[in-house]
């Protein structure tokens, strides 16, 4: 049976041909490596893949993860593929996350308005978007069990020494863009935090054999 090629919204697909392999260090391949012969690993199982990003609070890193996971196992046309986030605790989705990935050709739309907001994210033209909102790693919307905890901040990796229901642990940590909130670069650096993350994602479900 021949699998159906999803079709990605057009300015996302413009971006990602525009992504920079070649600026990924040896170093930062190496830490991607383990998340690679995970999923290889899965995919010649035939089993499905779970991946939980985790950062402290839920409001960035995790999340652009997250999305950004989604939407290149849909452009490299890898199936079984399910991409959650997740805190040591909950507080919301920090509002520069939804702009920067709006402006990055997301279609975003807010489905509730509380202190902690949830958004659908929609990265392909008939795809179910990603529901992004801030919620703790063990929340009931996550999976319980075979499901990969990718650490992506240091403070959540070293306060979190064990993660209940997750088959492993990756560390592949990001420096943290809240730390230019309110500040001149704060658009700035939020895109080039987002563009690493798809950078490095992109690297990552490239090197997988279906």
């Amino acid at each position: 049976m021949i699998k159906k090629q999803i079709t990605l919204l057009p300015e996302i697909a413009d971006l990602i041909k525009e992504l920079n392999i070649e600026s990924i260090t040896a170093d930062r391949k190496k830490i991607l490596q383990p998340l690679i012969d995970l999923i290889q690993d899965k995919i010649n199982d035939n089993q499905e893949i779970r991946l939980n990003f985790i950062c402290t609070h839920n409001s960035r890193r995790s999340h652009l993860s997250q999305v950004w996971a989604q939407t290149m196992a849909a452009f490299f046309n890898i199936k079984n593929v399910f991409c959650y986030s997740g805190g040591t605790e909950a507080t919301g989705m920090f509002p520069i996350v939804s702009k920067t990935l709006q402006n990055q050709g997301f279609q975003i739309q807010k489905l509730s308005e509380t202190s902690n907001p949830v958004y659908a994210i929609k990265y392909a033209e008939n795809e179910h978007p990603v529901i992004g909102f801030s919620k703790s790693f063990e929340n009931s919307f996550n999976p319980t069990s075979h499901f990969t905890a990718i650490m992506t901040c240091s403070q959540a990796d070293a306060g979190c020494p064990f993660i209940a229901g997750a088959e492993k642990r990756i560390p592949i940590t990001f420096d943290d863009p809240k730390a230019f909130d309110n500040t001149p670069q704060q658009a700035e650096k939020y895109k080039e935090r987002s563009e690493q993350i798809a950078t490095e994602l992109f690297y990552v479900f490239s090197k997988i054999n279906k």
